[in-house]
């Protein structure tokens, strides 16, 4: 039996949540994740010129230094983004830093960006398996100056070597990063990389946490500087009363299923500004089938999931795929693209 099975994710929910992450990375690294079922004709789609088996992909954050990516290739996702890295390796916060909110199917976490920088990063994606689709996610150093050159510099050292990229500035565990979603940061910021980036698709990935007219807003701006699209969205502040957990209280990015609704009302929002000008992929709190077909109908070409891997195993990536298959021939859509903001 594979280490990285539903059972052993079970296992693994018994200990520490950053021991467990890396216990599970580290199987996965040693090849012990297994292989998925073939993929289903009717979920093959395009996102902004990606080719992509299906749209169940994994969100950055479980592989920040691409270390498993020959095992997360074999997993059964349609493509898998690894990061955030930064230029410069840093450490991230103190420990502890990631808390499970079992009681409210959650996460908290405020790792900091914790990785082994550009080179090393850049090393293991020489290496990768080409057959996945493979995305870098991309952050500033904690202590850096100019936020907007670290993100220059990991988009041109990466340059060929990730199929797509995504400007990470909505953390809420790096000081002033969410800053960066202002105009005339953002403006600085997107144009900069304009001049620097290459033929890869470019995402940029916001924070839950806005009004509809600051969503706008970013539209606008990344329709501006030629982006491809927007990933919406990522972990939230609020704390809504609902949260039962006694690890409710503790500070950083919260992330599961309290943030379904959240997350789903900002697709909505950017859905409706960009008017198709943008490719969108929801996160946030999707755990089943129905939720990624409600992404889908609200806007999303694509759709990606962490959170809900650590209550219901690796194994939901194939129901959500196979419950997805089966909504969409139902509804009578001959594909994903035909059902994307078809609500």
């Amino acid at each position: 039996m594979s280490l990285v099975n539903d059972f052993g994710a079970a296992v693994l929910r018994q200990l520490d949540p950053e021991l467990a992450h890396g216990l599970a990375l580290s199987a996965l690294k040693a090849g012990l994740g297994g292989r998925s079922d073939p993929h289903d004709a009717v979920l093959a789609t395009r996102v902004a010129g990606l080719d992509l088996p299906n749209p169940v992909g994994l969100a950055a954050g479980f592989d920040k230094n691409g270390e498993a990516l020959n095992g997360l290739a074999r997993a059964g996702f349609g493509f898998v983004e690894c990061g955030s890295v930064t230029p410069l390796a840093q450490p991230g916060n103190p420990k502890p830093r990631l808390f499970r909110l079992s009681e409210d199917r959650a996460v908290i976490n405020r790792m900091g960006f914790n990785n082994a920088g550009l080179d090393a990063f850049a090393h293991r994606l020489e290496r990768r398996p080409r057959e996945a689709v493979i995305g870098a996610n991309l952050g500033a150093n904690k202590d850096t100056e100019d936020k907007a050159a670290d993100y220059v510099a990991g988009l041109v050292r990466l340059r060929g070597l990730a199929d797509y990229f995504t400007v990470n500035v909505s953390s809420p565990n790096t000081p002033g990063l969410r800053n960066l979603q202002g105009r005339a940061a953002l403006d600085d910021l997107l144009g900069r990389l304009a001049e620097a980036r290459g033929p890869e698709p470019l995402f940029l990935k916001i924070a839950p946490d806005l009004t509809e007219a600051e969503v706008a807003m970013i539209v606008d701006a990344c329709v501006a500087h030629d982006l491809d699209g927007l990933i919406v969205s990522n972990t939230t502040l609020d704390r809504p009363d609902s949260l039962r957990s006694a690890h409710a209280g503790e500070s950083g990015g919260l992330s599961g299923a309290p943030l379904k609704d959240k997350a789903l009302t900002a697709l909505r929002w950017a859905h409706g500004a960009s008017q198709g000008r943008l490719a969108l992929i929801g996160v946030g709190g999707i755990a089943s089938g129905a939720d990624a077909y409600a992404r889908i109908r609200a806007g999303a070409a694509a759709v990606q999931i962490y959170s809900a891997l650590i209550y219901e195993g690796p194994g939901l990536v194939m129901r959500i795929r196979r419950d997805l298959a089966d909504r969409l021939q139902a509804d009578g859509f001959r594909s994903v693209q035909d059902a994307v903001g078809a609500r």
